[in-house]
């Protein structure tokens, strides 16, 4: 039968992570391509005794519960959140089913057809795939290493009215960059004079491989200085941090937009694992999250500079990338010449899989640039990964320079 898709089925396109996970689960092949942590990294017993006492608890766990979540779980966060210098509150916060769950309820409530959203340039390709599905139009603003450049917020700011500026400002997805605090505070200063909403997502701000260097304050901390309900929306999860499968994250926020987006996930899901939520709870009332979360840190910070020391020693003319000072992936740029979504094919067939850069942009792609993640690969498989890019990159020069001779 003629299927009468809706427009939102229309409009929202294949996705490139489920595509790049299905190609990195083909046999023998080495995965720098999803931003997954290592499983290594995973509590196990941890989880499992939190999960024992959850159960030894009696059948109201596995009961229906409120859809903002598990309060004493959210009191926890709540309390996390504030020892850090966010302003926090259970009554302000919504549990969501992980944070990708979080930028599609702020979406939903927010934005209709035709509306406008800032992004960084580039920016986290799911969240571009969320703004798109409610048929709203990004504008990528221009960046630096430092995050947004002031001046190209405030004219995309006036020109386009948006509803929304979204950004990921601690160690970004897909860029690994930190903003400055000086470029936080002007955004939040921008978004205030313009009364535009900010949606702050921070599911690796805590992965920090030299936490004493950064000075980088949630945005949300910056915008406690105003009089007045929040004008930012924060966002994170325990994804990174305890493990993805228990797909549990948070939005703080103003109490209006709180209350909004509880409807909107009551239409959703009516509220998510409950079961999860009080085992996360069990589990911090015992676990030491922060000796955890410095472990891990030392690890990928490990896991970064056995990566670029490997990439380093190889002669790949043109081809530079990022320091990260935290969080889970590499930034490549390749000579202008080179399409990294042409290297990501030969990369397939070498049994090595990386992401091309282009998805990661709202308006017009640097086809030229690709992330690849650290985190995930057994560290004994780094150098075969590299070994492995390194065959695809002479792959590609191989195919211009027969190009070349064929047109002649």
């Amino acid at each position: 039968m003629n299927i009468p898709w809706s427009k939102m089925a229309l409009n929202t396109p294949s996705s490139v992570v489920r595509d790049m996970l299905q190609a990195a689960q083909a046999p023998g092949m080495i995965s720098l391509a999803g931003g997954l942590p290592a499983q290594s990294s995973f509590p196990l017993e941890a989880i499992r005794v939190a999960y024992e006492k959850v159960f030894a608890s009696g059948a109201s766990a596995l009961q229906y519960a409120e859809t903002e979540g598990y309060r004493p779980l959210r009191a926890k966060i709540a309390e996390r959140l504030e020892s850090k210098g966010i302003p926090a509150s259970p009554d302000h916060m919504l549990l969501t089913t992980g944070s990708q769950q979080s930028i599609d309820l702020v979406c939903r409530i927010l934005l209709d057809p035709g509306d406008c959203v800032l992004v960084e340039s580039p920016t986290y390709l799911a969240a571009l795939q969320v703004i798109h599905s409610y048929q709203a139009i990004s504008h990528g603003v221009s960046c630096d290493d430092e995050g947004m450049l002031p001046e190209s917020l405030e004219e995309l700011l006036q020109l386009h009215r948006p509803k929304l500026v979204y950004i990921n400002p601690t160690f970004s997805n897909p860029s690994g960059k930190v903003w400055s605090r000086e470029r936080r505070q002007k955004a939040v200063d921008l978004c205030r004079k313009y009364g535009v909403l900010i949606l702050e997502d921070d599911p690796y701000g805590e992965i920090r491989f030299n936490p004493e260097e950064l000075d980088a304050p949630a945005l949300t901390e910056l915008d406690a200085a105003y009089e007045g309900p929040s004008n930012v929306i924060y966002t994170s999860t325990f994804s990174k941090t305890v493990a993805p499968g228990l797909r549990t994250g948070w939005i703080l926020a103003a109490p209006d937009i709180v209350k909004i987006a509880a409807r909107a996930k009551q239409g959703a899901d009516l509220h998510s694992s409950s079961i999860d939520q009080r085992a996360l709870h069990a589990l911090m009332e015992t676990f030491d999250l922060d000796e955890h979360i410095r472990g891990i840190s030392a690890d990928y910070k490990q896991r970064m500079e056995k990566m670029t020391e490997l990439m380093t020693k190889k002669v790949w003319e043109g081809i530079s990338w990022n320091s990260p000072q935290g969080g889970m992936f590499l930034w490549l740029e390749l000579p202008e010449s080179m399409s990294a979504s042409n290297l990501f094919t030969y990369g397939i067939q070498e049994k090595v899989c990386i992401v091309p850069g282009d998805s990661f942009y709202a308006g017009t792609p640097e086809l030229n640039r690709m992330r690849i993640n650290f985190t995930h690969t057994d560290p004994e498989l780094l150098p075969e990964a590299v070994e492995r890019m390194d065959r695809a990159i002479k792959r590609w020069h191989a195919s211009v320079q027969s190009d070349a001779t064929v047109t002649m």
